[in-house]
């Protein structure tokens, strides 16, 4: 119940129901706070206990200076938790680790049950290993239960073991677009209250829901376990960057051109740790998918959210995706009572802000290695010809005849060229050259879950089609849309032939291509790209395109829209102007030009308005948490703890807490700890965190085939998270990170000065050489450490090969948080020093004092940092709360939890 201390209970009726509800203008200054900090404010209000969260907590919202820098800590509590099935399995694994840990601890196991709605999707299993053919969707499926049996059973049995926990079996979706159909309810329904819906996810992309007006953001498992045992979120009142929309988006143009001008935009003006918020006459003309769509690249322009508030837009939506009538006109009373529904005239104080013209918008990708590094698709050609030189060899780039004839380097027209004929199976043969596009996918929920661009990549498909063109026969073609809604709409629109025709075929539903479950391209393609070493592309209606992410064989990486991915399946290759030149030759021979084919904006506004009906949303969601007769058939155990199997390569139990007693252990200073890996600017957590597939050859693979496993059982490091052993080894792994402290290498190698010279090793090796010893270690990295996916594997990994501190220029909010929740340390170089600047090499042997200043309560604001060679600086210690100094001085954030739920 809450303390109430602003009269702020009250009663709202809507038809013959009536809800608890807490009115935000019984708190001063409510009426200017922007639509984000109103949500926080309700929240506040309604779980105001008096200890955690107080009057003072409700009156910092209430008394928000824009223009402050944050300092004021909160406790939010989110209404509801949800997760795909990479994170969520080790969530799933660490609760029932904790129940065995709190009988251990002489408490109630029932006692770790969430206390929250939690809900997982599982989405990020199936790999696009079959394509282009009719079949490849079973054909996917039934390798995918085949792989991830163990996985699944798990799940089953959380589904049943755990209260409040629902999943949504394979095969179903997207966990975002599944989350904006039909899981989000914009206002929650509980104990008789109304109140904003509000999450936290396993995916950076929760942020998605931010289009139907509901806060929520990424956290890793960590935190998201927290939450589902029933601990608020601890954070500081954010700053709230206002984006004001005016005009209307032009002919031609798509919401994928307009959210990768917004991610340029916001990522070039800076907001990380900050809300965005979008108001102004524009919002009106923005769809909600269009909504959806910005709102799932929030991690992609650093921002913690980027919401739009509710309006008529809202509703039509909540409406056709089947959505009960009760529950549309709560959420527009509601909102209105509260003043939450969008005012176009409205200026609420905003602490920074931006204007965006949607009539300025222009055809756009981007790559080849970040989603804010927009090209403008008039330019693409010639971006590519400049960006191709950093991914060929030196050699090649002077143009040196140090290959074999057959390889011999050249340039034409100053673009690094290496021709390379492929034979197929078949007798077939082709050329395939730098630039070669070899994966095309349509793919992830970014764009699979808005319609205008889905049904304008379809209907692309269908002119081309009728006019004679293909795919190239090294590209490989995939469509994994987020809901089976959207193959519904495909077919009854009469649209699934022609992408079939051209090999866009129903590979499965899930984030496939852009997570890195591609699959392995054609045998006769893929050695031929790495016998050549040829700089191939992939092109995706994705969100990431980070180094090595999408397939290990291609190097260069770009976001676009559905429709343009069809184009370029379609060019075969980045050299290709295709604004200006030809994509092929019509059945007549006449040149046929991607104007030619770019369907108009009433040709899919009609498709969208007769092909999508409520009645889909409705069937395909009536049941979804069953599953199929293969989901249903799975044998799972019974019972309130999990019956482990010792022999088990997917589902172990973690050490985490493995000798934890109820008392804390006090925090000690760091001594003589060596540099792990050495780091430069915008390393992600793509590149910490194990990912994509398996390689044989490694320290993971090895573990693998010890215990029995073949190689083409591997699976992915994603599959595999819920064994710790698979994943410690898998961390720093990345084939393109690049360790400062072994030049010349690339991958997860580092040197072990535990062996005299230091030679180099996998990094894995050398931590558990580091461990033996009892020697700590550190990371140093440069600027935007930890951008990128909410993995708790990056932290997890982190603290389990033995890293006490990460000493970076800046973070990225979720990771630095996530080290904190594994008990590792957080430290940022003074303002204006580097690691270069201080003349670290990495060699070093590290000491870090002031850290037992922890034990006295306070948090420090630097800690002294000395090395072997005499440099010394004071870090500012990033333990930004008095929430996150009580994680880590109880060893992490689980610890904490545990200890709170076994001494009640």
């Amino acid at each position: 119940m809450s303390a109430n201390s602003f009269d702020a209970r009250s009663t709202l009726r809507v038809g013959d129901e009536s809800y608890e509800i807490f009115k935000l203008d019984k708190v001063e200054g409510a009426a200017r706070l922007p639509y984000s900090l109103k949500i926080l404010l309700e929240n506040l209000l309604r779980t105001e206990d008096g200890a955690n969260i107080t009057a003072d907590h409700i009156r910092a919202i209430g008394n928000w200076d824009a223009d402050a820098q944050p300092s004021k800590e909160i406790q939010f509590t989110p209404a509801r938790v949800i997760m795909q099935d990479f994170t969520g399995v080790p969530c799933v694994v660490d609760l029932a680790t904790m129940r065995e840990a709190v009988k251990e601890l002489g408490g109630d196991p029932d006692r770790i049950n969430p206390l929250a709605p939690a809900e997982l999707v599982i989405d990020h299993s199936v790999i696009a290993d079959k394509f282009g053919t009719k079949d490849a969707f079973a054909q996917n499926v039934e390798l995918e239960y085949g792989r991830n049996k163990e996985r699944y059973q798990f799940l089953r049995w959380g589904q049943t073991a755990f209260d409040e926990f629902k999943v949504v079996p394979p095969g179903t979706g997207i966990v975002h677009q599944v989350n904006i159909e039909h899981l989000a309810r914009t206002v929650m329904v509980r104990g008789g209250q109304a109140y904003p819906d509000t999450l936290v996810g396993t995916d950076s992309h929760t942020t998605m829901v931010n289009g139907l007006g509901v806060l929520g953001w990424g956290v890793g498992g960590i935190e998201a376990e927290a939450a589902m045992l029933g601990q608020p979120v601890s954070m500081l009142i954010p700053r709230v960057v206002g984006f004001k929309l005016t005009g209307e988006l032009p002919a031609g143009t798509t919401a994928t051109d307009l959210v990768l001008t917004i991610t340029e935009m916001l990522r070039k003006h800076g907001v990380v740790g900050k809300f965005v918020e979008f108001y102004g006459q524009g919002v009106g003309a923005v769809p909600l998918a269009n909504r959806a769509t910005i709102g799932n690249m929030s991690p992609e322009f650093g921002s913690t959210a980027a919401i739009f508030p509710i309006d008529a837009e809202t509703i039509n939506y909540l409406k056709l995706t089947g959505r009960p009538e009760q529950q549309l006109a709560l959420v527009e009373a509601y909102a209105k009572e509260q003043g939450l529904w969008l005012d176009p005239e409205a200026e609420p104080d905003f602490s920074e802000k931006l204007e965006l013209d949607l009539s300025t918008i222009v055809p756009s990708i981007a790559g080849p290695k970040r989603p804010q590094d927009r090209i403008v698709l008039t330019n693409a050609k010639a971006k590519f010809a400049e960006d191709v030189r950093n991914y060929v060899s030196d050699d090649e780039e002077a143009g040196k005849e140090s290959f074999p004839a057959s390889d011999a380097p050249a340039c034409t027209n100053g673009v690094p060229t290496r021709p390379t004929t492929v034979t197929t199976p078949g007798g077939q043969t082709y050329e395939i050259d730098h630039g070669a596009v070899a994966v095309a996918a349509i793919t992830s929920c970014t764009n699979t879950s808005n319609p205008y661009v889905m049904v304008a990549a379809a209907l692309l498909a269908k002119k081309a089609v009728e006019k004679g063109l293909t795919r190239k026969p090294w590209v490989k073609t995939t469509l994994a849309p987020g809901s089976k809604v959207v193959m519904d709409y495909y077919d009854r629109a009469g649209l699934t032939p022609y992408l079939d025709k051209l090999g866009f075929n129903l590979v499965g539903y899930g984030c496939t291509t852009c997570i890195g479950n591609s699959g392995p391209l054609d045998e006769e393609v893929s050695q031929a790209i790495n016998e050549h070493d040829l700089a191939v592309v992939s092109v995706l209606s994705g969100n990431r395109n980070f180094e090595g992410r999408i397939n290990p064989d291609v190097k260069m990486n770009y976001l676009m829209s559905p429709p343009l991915v069809v184009a370029y399946a379609i060019a075969g290759t980045m050299k290709l102007d295709i604004t200006t030149e030809a994509l092929g030759i019509d059945t007549e021979g006449n040149p046929v030009y991607l104007k030619d084919i770019w369907p108009t904006e009433l040709e899919v506004e009609t498709v969208v308005a007769s092909a999508i009906g409520q009645e889909m949303f409705t069937k395909d969601y009536a049941d979804v948490f069953a599953g199929d007769a293969q989901w249903q058939a799975l044998e799972i155990p019974t019972g309130n703890t999990f019956e482990w199997d010792s022999e088990s390569t997917y589902v172990r139990k973690p050490p985490y807490f493995e000798g934890m007693t109820m008392e804390t252990t006090p925090v000690s200073d760091v001594a003589d700890a060596r540099v792990l890996a050495k780091l430069g600017d915008s390393v992600t957590t793509d590149h910490i965190s194990p990912a994509g597939a398996i390689k044989a050859d490694t320290p993971a693979g090895t573990y693998l085939t010890e215990h029995g496993i073949e190689r083409r059982d591997f699976n992915s490091y994603g599959s595999r998270r819920g064994n710790h052993e698979v994943m410690i080894r898998g961390t720093f792994a990345n084939i393109r990170l690049r360790n400062q402290i072994a030049p010349g290498t690339e991958g997860g190698f580092t040197r072990d000065f535990t062996v005299e010279g230091g030679p180099v090793s996998y990094i894995y090796d050398a931590a558990q050489n580091y461990q033996a010893a009892g020697t700590p270690l550190v990371i140093l990295a440069g600027k935007e450490y930890g951008s990128g996916s909410s993995r708790d594997w990056a932290a997890k990994g982190t603290a389990l090969l033995g890293v006490k501190a990460v000493i970076a220029e800046s973070y990225e909010r979720i990771h630095r948080s996530n080290l904190i929740g594994m008990g590792v340390l957080p430290l940022q170089y003074p303002e204006g020093a580097t690691a270069l600047a201080l003349g670290l090499t990495g060699e070093e042997s590290f000491s870090i004092a002031g850290v037992t200043g922890l034990n006295d309560g306070g948090i420090p604001d630097t800690l002294k940092v000395t090395t072997d060679t005499g440099v010394e600086f004071d870090a500012k210690l990033r333990i930004d709360t008095p929430g996150e100094a009580d994680y880590y001085r109880n060893g992490g954030i689980l610890h904490y939890v545990l200890r709170q739920l076994a001494g009640s």
